[in-house]
């Protein structure tokens, strides 16, 4: 089978941003991506969970999008204006697609 290579970005940011965050995305002509809940987890800050927690404002999200191979440093740079001033980390890593006309 065929695949084509591309990047996978995930970046973990605080829910208060994620609109910010995914209009920048759309914005940079990323066609697609999915937000998911973040439960908890453990970082510089030592470890947080969203138990207890009456809104999910002070909560993380994950997104998560596969990009083009070649849109990787426009996307990133864009990511980079709004994460650098939260919380957040941002994961790159290359993977491959078998369906490229979707990205």
């Amino acid at each position: 089978m065929k695949t084509y290579k591309a990047k996978r970005i995930e970046i973990t940011i605080e829910t208060v941003i994620e609109r910010r965050l995914t209009d920048a995305l759309s914005k940079a002509g990323v066609t697609g991506f999915t937000i998911l809940p973040v439960l908890g987890g453990s970082g510089r800050s030592g470890r947080w969970s969203r138990e207890g927690q009456i809104s999910r404002a002070a909560g993380m999200v994950a997104i998560v999008c596969i990009i083009k191979y070649e849109s990787a440093d426009t996307v990133l740079d864009t990511v980079f204006g709004i994460v650098d001033r939260h919380h957040g980390v941002v994961c790159v890593t290359d993977c491959e697609i078998v369906r490229a006309e979707r990205f």
